[in-house]
């Protein structure tokens, strides 16, 4: 074969490669949400939640058809909203695994976060686990992050929670921190902000979770099985729009930390960038979920059948994988593949 003929070769190849790159993201552009909206639940308006709220208020969802509203549920409340069809997508904890523990089938679907960012505080003068033996610990629902890190820690030091440690459940966030700072309880395990304001009022931390490197699926993007199998492009396209507003949460702190301030109710400039820089510690450009950060829950979980069940059936990772090869790989290069 001549030069020349290789070359005519050579370009023929390159303009079918090109033409086939331009049907596929044609045929992606025209893919429409099976449903044009999706009500969805989240566990605190916490800064762990930032990049959704950025992806709300941006109108990244709606661009691709999908109108989202957000509202605000227990953790409890939140699953069992899932369960009967209330909410299709629950942004939030460990609820998910028990639901599906107790029979019904949720899944996480994707881990916008699942490195904790929980602090467990003392009364000043307390300032180990050992000293709040015979004490109580303020914390949010039943089975939430709070209850399952502090089991394992107890545990850990050969401590038992029911026994050695009273939790007293709250239904979210604030509540907890308002009995502890009310002095009805001795400890506190909480996330930011409630974890900055502590700090800044000199509260001592027994244990930063952060820094032990604990790992749990939280705020996971949960839902019915059922629902993920009917509705996997508007999913995606959720998903997708999350990303979205993380890269703008990046990309535009001011913008962000304003979204921060309407959701949140805070004013004061330096807990907004408290909490934005606790979420940039952990929030997920890859959202695979790890069987590992379900494990913890399965482990810690105070129903018996939870133990020694496999990871994998909590979870599918099919359309995040999706989204990274063909979306996030592209907002987020050489980071997510």
């Amino acid at each position: 074969m001549t030069q020349k003929s290789s070359t005519r070769v050579l370009k023929a190849f390159l303009s079918i490669a090109v033409f086939l790159i331009a049907v596929r993201e044609t045929c992606a552009a025209e893919l429409k949400p099976e449903k044009s909206s999706l009500e969805v639940a989240i566990a605190a308006y916490s800064p762990l939640y930032l990049p959704l709220f950025v992806a709300q208020e941006a109108g990244y969802f709606s661009k691709r058809g999908v109108s989202v509203n957000l509202s605000l549920l227990s953790a409890t409340a939140s699953a069992q909203a899932v369960i009967s069809g209330k909410v299709d997508v629950y942004q939030g904890g460990a609820s998910t695994i028990h639901a599906n523990v107790g029979g019904s089938d949720l899944i996480y679907i994707g881990a916008s976060v699942d490195r904790s960012t929980l602090v467990l505080f003392g009364q000043k003068g307390l300032t180990t686990l050992e000293s709040l033996r015979g004490k109580s610990v303020a914390t949010t629902s039943v089975g939430a992050f709070g209850e399952i890190a502090i089991r394992k820690t107890a545990a850990e030091h050969g401590m038992e929670v029911g026994k050695d440690i009273k939790l007293i459940y709250h239904k979210g966030p604030p509540d907890a921190f308002t009995t502890f700072t009310v002095g009805n309880a001795d400890g506190l395990i909480i996330t930011s902000p409630q974890s900055d304001i502590a700090r800044d009022k000199g509260y001592p931390v027994i244990l930063d979770y952060y820094k032990e490197g604990f790992r749990i699926v939280g705020p996971g993007t949960g839902a019915a099985r059922a629902f993920v199998q009917k509705h996997p492009i508007t999913l995606k396209f959720f998903l997708m729009g999350y990303l979205d507003g993380l890269k703008r949460t990046i990309d535009d702190p001011a913008f962000a930390n304003a979204v921060q301030s309407k959701y949140t109710k805070i004013s004061d400039s330096k807990l907004l960038e408290q909490g934005y820089q606790q979420g940039l510690k952990v929030w997920n450009k890859d959202m695979t979920v790890d069987a590992g950060a379900i494990r913890v829950v399965l482990e810690h979980s105070q129903n018996r059948k939870a133990q020694g069940l496999d990871p994998n059936r909590f979870f599918d990772n099919t359309l995040i994988r999706e989204v990274n090869r063909d979306y996030a790989s592209k907002l987020f290069p050489g980071e997510v593949k």
